[in-house]
């Protein structure tokens, strides 16, 4: 079964097929996302089954994204078309079927341990050795953010001024090269700072 998230009242500059997939991929595989042509505030979202369509819904909708309060439904459509060859809408239309970037691709990963509701406390892992509380407090604060930060070797939890802070430094940051082959992992904590 596959089911899509339907969305509202998106930023029309901010928002692209990556940003959408880097959120959403937060509650579940990300399998296409299109958004649509002459109504360029909405979005469809396919994801791999119906519960990982329910849990993003029930955990993004209404949340403020790119200033805009979001407004996730369930979709009619089943699955997400691709545009034909050649068509303007080849740039809002992405497969992204075979990322590497899924985080539930494995049965009995530890990511299916910890999802949480978007919050202003973000977790980061994968972080390499050498990078510092200084190095990543840089790394937030070009992206405008206040933070404080707690680190563990190779995590760290980082506290930003606000969820919608939150939301956009994960859209932001989730898969950052780090240098070495580290990829900065995010996301949202259900610790506090």
């Amino acid at each position: 079964l596959f089911l899509s998230s339907a969305l509202r009242s998106l930023s029309l500059k901010m928002v692209t097929p990556q940003s959408l997939f880097t959120l959403f991929g937060v509650y579940g595989d990300v399998q296409r996302v299109k958004i649509l042509y002459n109504k360029k505030d909405s979005a469809l979202i396919q994801l791999s089954d119906g519960n990982q369509a329910q849990l993003a819904m029930s955990h993004l909708n209404g949340q403020k994204v790119f200033g805009k309060v979001m407004r996730v439904t369930l979709s009619k459509h089943q699955t997400v078309a691709l545009p034909r060859e050649g068509l303007d809408d080849q740039l809002l239309t992405k497969d992204f079927s075979g990322s590497p970037l899924h985080r539930f691709k494995k049965p009995g990963s530890k990511n299916f341990q910890n999802i949480f509701p978007p919050s202003a406390t973000l977790h980061l892992s994968n972080i390499r050795d050498g990078v510092g509380e200084d190095d990543l407090r840089r790394l937030f604060s070009n992206n405008v953010f206040r933070n404080n930060q707690s680190c563990f070797k190779e995590m760290a939890l980082i506290q930003m001024s606000s969820v919608e802070e939150a939301i956009q430094a994960l859209i932001d940051l989730h898969n950052y090269d780090m240098g070495g082959n580290h990829h900065l992992k995010v996301s949202f904590s259900k610790s506090t700072i």
